[in-house]
């Protein structure tokens, strides 16, 4: 299958992407949601690591640029419609959250409608202060 095929078989969105969910290889945990371009995804299958498109930024970002976070990426796998793409990674030193948590998905609602609230509920693993310099 040559390179225009397995990428023209994703379901881009109007602005040319496709949301990513990293979840690590070994405990199956979700770590973090992001964005690819065409560009992201081909540089993530050259390099065997994670690159995302920044939104915010409006620029490729390697996972683990600034952090040394980086993420070796295992399997890539796209969903039923084909508009969802699904990474297995090894998150280096097991932190995947620019907070310096395990991952991104560490608030817990807790409670009911009327009194309930969001809780951390993962520790920081490293202060994002020391990691982001």
């Amino acid at each position: 299958m040559s390179a225009a095929k397995w990428l023209n078989k994703i379901k881009w969105d109007d602005q040319g992407l496709v949301p990513v969910i990293a979840q690590e290889a070994g405990s199956n945990d979700v770590l973090m949601f992001a964005w690819m371009n065409r560009e992201a995804l081909s540089r993530t299958v050259e390099l065997g690591e994670a690159v995302y498109w920044s939104r915010s930024r409006k620029k490729l970002w390697h996972k683990g640029e600034e952090s040394g976070h980086v993420q070796k990426v295992r399997d890539i796998r796209l969903d039923c419609d084909e508009d969802v793409i699904l990474l297995k990674v090894e998150q280096a030193d097991g932190i995947a959250c620019h907070t310096g948590r395990h991952s991104c998905f560490f608030q817990k609602f807790e409670g009911g409608l009327n009194d309930g609230d969001w809780l951390a509920v993962d520790p920081v693993l490293k202060d994002p202060e020391s990691i982001y310099k």
